[in-house]
């Protein structure tokens, strides 16, 4: 698989309600796929958000690493394999493991939403940034550097209004390319995540 390929899909803005609702791979939760590239099954990035509404085992992914992040709910208890517990708690934390882990997640009091950021590690690389969105933000696409914005609250739109604005819970690609500025104003929280080719 071409990392440059996965990182070229063009520059959209993801509105929530578009998002698609399905199974796990496991069968034993939903998700609601916000962004897979290439879109198709050997998927080299993958967002998405996990509605947990019971304890149960996580899907594994073989090859691909994962990084969690509370969105909605009381709290999440990863238990893995090796007897590792790690509970995910508001507002926001997070926590990043191999996919080939057997982990299973406890609810601590309710259902929850969670971030699922997923990319293959032989391919690509991410890094996950949380942030405050006080005034503008500037993101810089490059021939190897493509963006994920995901809004967690609070509205933003970009500068010249090159893209649709952002309500939360939606979702922007910036496309890896010729080096472009994108200025995103607004106020509210975010997740910003950084692509590059492994």
């Amino acid at each position: 698989m071409n990392a440059i390929d996965a990182l070229a899909a063009p520059t959209c803005v993801i509105p929530s309600y578009e998002y698609r609702r399905e199974r796990w791979r496991n069968g034993l939760g939903w998700t609601r796929e916000i962004l897979r590239l290439p879109d198709c099954d050997d998927w080299a990035l993958r967002l998405s958000i996990a509605e947990i509404e019971q304890d149960a085992a996580f899907s594994m992914f073989p090859g691909i690493e994962r990084e969690l992040v509370l969105l909605r709910g009381e709290g999440l208890r990863l238990r893995f394999a090796d007897g590792r517990c790690r509970t995910l708690m508001p507002p926001h934390e997070r926590l990043r493991f191999a996919g080939e882990e057997a982990v299973s997640g406890e609810l601590v009091d309710g259902l929850t939403h969670d971030f699922n950021l997923m990319w293959r590690r032989d391919v690509l690389q991410a890094q996950l940034l949380h942030r405050p969105l006080v005034g503008s933000m500037l993101f810089f696409t490059e021939p190897q550097v493509g963006w994920a914005i995901h809004l967690l609250a609070g509205q933003a739109e970009f500068e010249d209004r090159t893209l649709p604005p952002l309500a939360a819970g939606d979702t922007a690609w910036l496309a890896a390319g010729a080096r472009t500025r994108f200025a995103l104003s607004g106020g509210g929280e975010l997740l910003a995540i950084r692509v590059t080719p492994a």
